[in-house]
Parts: structure tokens; sequence; C-alpha cells
């Protein structure tokens, strides 16, 4: 059996060397000629996999290790008779920690309290949902827009309209979907981007597509008052230069890029691939997680809850270090750029995710309220 894979994905050896040869290439250069002899193509959300991709192949399995399967054309898939897999959840908690230091540094920023804010949170599927619970578990006032979920449970969200009119910072969690019903193409176009409220945030660490890029750079050179946080670009590893140059954090398509998040996701798909070959799995991912640095934390009684939000949550991870990393690769000709949004992905530094450590607060009730908020343990 011929495996091939997308080099950035990581224990491919470990899950999947006892059923064939493995081989890696760059995601993005996943072609025909590339999967001539191969019956298994392990993706990111990089490699469109489609019928044009596959027809005339041998492939038989299809596994992204990644949450969303935007870029897989699954009505083909049962057209052909492909199975495949994704691996839902496996980044969420690493996309909540990029959203928590992005938070953080824009309240640093601009010398606002996190708690007085309202927050919306456009999309409740694994990430949004983590998400709110930990805001709510804040105490902080959130609405949560997902009309999909509406639809099917009627109670508990609101309307994008709803969002955008009263809410102080927006973060968007949504699948990019094309067209019908429930559309997230320029969800955030030029008329919803023109009504956010005055100094409002926008984090964008769903899909790049989601916001109209070309109206959000307007809006960000005409209004001071406004500040947003891209992961994700419309046409990457294409930036709009001009864009990423007014946000207040720009980053390379790598929120969920936690160590903990990409090794969960392999992991999910080895499990898939072992069921659709009736196989009973030998391995667990907790055999082969590497020892986190840093395991736990010590608060004395007289640590206030914002010191321990704001040094819990940059221990473990600041964006703004990707943000400084990302802006260096900013100059050049278009083809200098996007080699380096790529080559800051292939190359990120492991980075492990919140709910890994333990916290000694003292017995303290409001932090233990934040910690669990945060989903880290409690030293017993």
């Amino acid at each position: 059996m011929r495996i091939l894979a997308d080099e950035n994905i990581p224990l491919v050896d470990a899950f999947f060397a006892e059923f064939g040869d493995i081989h890696r290439m760059p995601g993005r250069r996943i072609n025909r000629a590339a999967l001539e002899q191969t019956d298994v193509l392990l993706v990111r959300s990089v490699t469109r996999v489609d019928r044009e991709l596959l027809e005339g192949s041998q492939v038989r399995f299809v596994g992204t290790c990644t949450i969303g399967t935007d870029h897989l054309d699954l009505d083909y898939f049962a057209e052909a008779g492909i199975a495949w897999a994704s691996a839902p959840g496996c980044n969420a908690r690493g996309v909540v920690d990029y959203v928590l230091g992005s938070l953080l540094a824009l309240a640093e920023g601009e010398g606002v309290d996190l708690s007085s804010r309202c927050y919306g949170v456009v999309g409740a599927g694994e990430v949004g949902g983590r998400l709110v619970g930990v805001l709510r578990g804040l105490g902080w006032e959130v609405k949560v827009c997902d009309p999909p979920r509406q639809t099917r449970e009627a109670c508990g969200f609101v309307s994008l309209d709803e969002i955008i009119e009263t809410c102080d910072v927006i973060s968007l969690h949504t699948p990019l979907i094309l067209d019908g019903a429930h559309a997230t193409f320029h969800l955030l176009d030029q008329a919803r981007l023109e009504r956010l409220r005055a100094g409002s945030w926008l984090i964008n660490a769903s899909r790049g597509a989601v916001v109209d890029n070309t109206a959000l750079r307007n809006q960000l050179a005409q209004r001071q008052d406004i500040q947003a946080v891209l992961d994700v670009w419309e046409g990457e590893p294409q930036v709009n230069v001009e864009l990423a140059e007014l946000c207040w954090i720009a980053t390379p398509h790598i929120a969920g890029y936690s160590l903990d998040g990409k090794l969960r996701g392999t992991a999910q798909i080895y499990q898939a691939f072992c069921a659709s070959k009736g196989l009973v799995p030998k391995l667990e991912l907790a055999a082969l997680m590497p020892s986190a640095p840093l395991r736990g934390l010590s608060f004395a009684d007289t640590a206030s809850a914002d010191e321990l939000l704001a040094t819990v949550c940059r221990a473990v991870y600041d964006p703004r270090r990707d943000d400084a990393a990302f802006r260096r690769t900013l100059g050049g000709d278009d083809e200098q750029r996007r080699m380096g949004f790529d080559q800051l992905r292939k190359d990120y530094p492991p980075r492990r995710e919140i709910d890994g450590l333990e916290m000694d607060v003292a017995g303290q009730a409001s932090l233990e309220q934040v910690v669990r908020a945060l989903g880290a343990r409690l030293r017993q």
C-alpha cells in the first residue's frame, strides 16, 4: 500500500508505517502525477481534494487532519466510493488559546477591561462552542450566532445583525460555505463591516473568505476606532499586505497549530482509517504525546483573577510572537511572501495548550473560577 501525506502532518510514521510505504510532499504540490499508485491520501486544509485530483487514481481513503472539510469534494467521494475522514475538534483548544491571547493583547493596547465587553461568537461548533464555554465561565457576557443550530435547537441563539449591533467583540468560527441558505462566503461584507460598533474588535480564525478582505481593509483604513485580528486570508498563501499591515494581530493560519492539536488530528485519522478497514487500533496518542516543558503554575492568595488569566494564557501562548514573525515576511514580491507564509507553517515551533496545565491557587475561590473556565486542572 502506498500512502501519500502532507509533509506537515506529524506522527505519520508512528501511526501508518505498518500499513505500507509512506511518501511525503508539500500539501500545495500534491497533484495527479503525485498520486500514481497511491492508495491512501493524508492532507491538511491547503490541498483541494476533488474529482479533478482523484479521478482515475487508485486512492480509496482520504484523511484530512483538520476540523474543516471545505477543501474536500464529499459528493464526489460518495459517487466514487472513496472512504474519508476528518478530525473534528482536534485543534479547537489551540484556537481558543489563540483568541484568548489576542484578547489580552487588544485589551493591553487599548486599556480596556475585558470583563466589560460584550462578546459575539459566530459559529458554535467544536471551536466556537468551546470558546463560548470559556468566556461564560469567566463571567463575561456572550451572545452566539449559529443559524444551522438555531434551526435545529430553536433557542439560545441570536441573529448576526444583533451580534453586529450589540457586541464589542466578534469572533468568527464558522466553516466556509459557498452557497445555500447558510452560506458564509463574505458573511461579513462591506455593508455589515460598515455597521460595526464604535471601538469594536473583529477576530477571524475560521476561513479567510468569511470576511470580505478588501472591504475590511477599506474599513480599517477609514476607521481608527475598530481593530482586527486575522489568522486566515482570502487567497492564502497570498495575503493582502495592506490589510495585514492594518491588523492589530496578523498570523499565517496557525491559530490551531498547537502541538497537541496536530498530534490529535493524526491520531483521529488513524483511528478512522482502522475503522474503515475493520481493524482494531494498536496505538494510543497518550503513549506518543511528548511531555510539556511547562507543567503547571502556582499563585499566591494575593494574586488577582486578571493576573492569573494573563499569566496563564501568555505562559502557554502569546500570538504577538507569531504576528512579529509573519510581518517579517510581508516584504519582497508575491512569490517571496507566499513562500514565507508556508515556511512559517512548516517550521512552526512546538506550542502546547492551556488545559494541559495544573494550577495551585491557594484555595482562592475567585482564582479557582478562572482556572476552571480556562480548562486547566486544580492541584489537589
